[in-house]
């Protein structure tokens, strides 16, 4: 089975929530970019030898949070050296509003792997938009480049939407069987 690595940076505990779900459905490595921007040189290795980067975190102001735009500028050195060229890329990302401009935030995720030279993975699921749709159906946000979830501004980390929860859940699996193919 390959590796996967999921690297995010949680501002309130809510990208931690959708990071450990994701990273539980595979037994991927799980890395949190601390408070000041930083991984371990440990981590940064985890990520060199994964087969697999997936990229997590809130959406503020149309964009990720500056912990995790250092922690995307601090893998130049990867760039540099094409550490990560040819690896499956995804990405996910949360906020308190329904569209709070996420997709903004997963372009900015997608063009990083882009730069590395990875192959990037979509969510791969139809949206649920019917009348009847919940946020507790999978895919509620209507997403195609990466998964999306929105948790309410007042809600706590337990009060994530189970829709959202499931579809990263699915998001994994799918990294999981795309990023086999690739090295199997």
């Amino acid at each position: 089975m390959s590796k996967v690595a999921v690297v995010y940076y949680s501002g309130y505990g809510h990208t931690k929530v959708i990071a450990e779900n994701f990273a539980q459905e595979i037994q991927a490595d799980l890395i949190e970019v601390d408070s000041q921007g930083n991984i371990t040189e440990q981590e940064w290795q985890t990520l060199d030898q994964s087969d697999a980067i997936v990229f997590g975190a809130p959406t503020y102001m149309a964009s990720t949070p500056w912990q995790f735009k250092k922690f995307a500028d601090d893998s130049s050195k990867r760039w540099f050296t094409r550490a990560w060229q040819d690896k499956i890329f995804g990405g996910f990302t949360n906020s308190g509003s329904m569209n709070g401009d996420k997709q903004m935030t997963l372009i900015q995720m997608q063009a990083l792997a882009s730069q590395h030279g990875g192959i990037w993975v979509s969510l791969g699921i139809l949206p649920s938009n019917t009348k009847a749709a919940t946020s507790n159906d999978i895919n509620y946000m209507g997403s195609f480049a990466g998964a999306m979830v929105q948790s309410p501004a007042d809600a706590s980390t337990h009060e994530i939407p189970q829709g959202g929860l499931d579809t990263v859940r699915a998001y994994a699996k799918r990294i999981q069987t795309i990023t086999d193919r690739f090295v199997g």
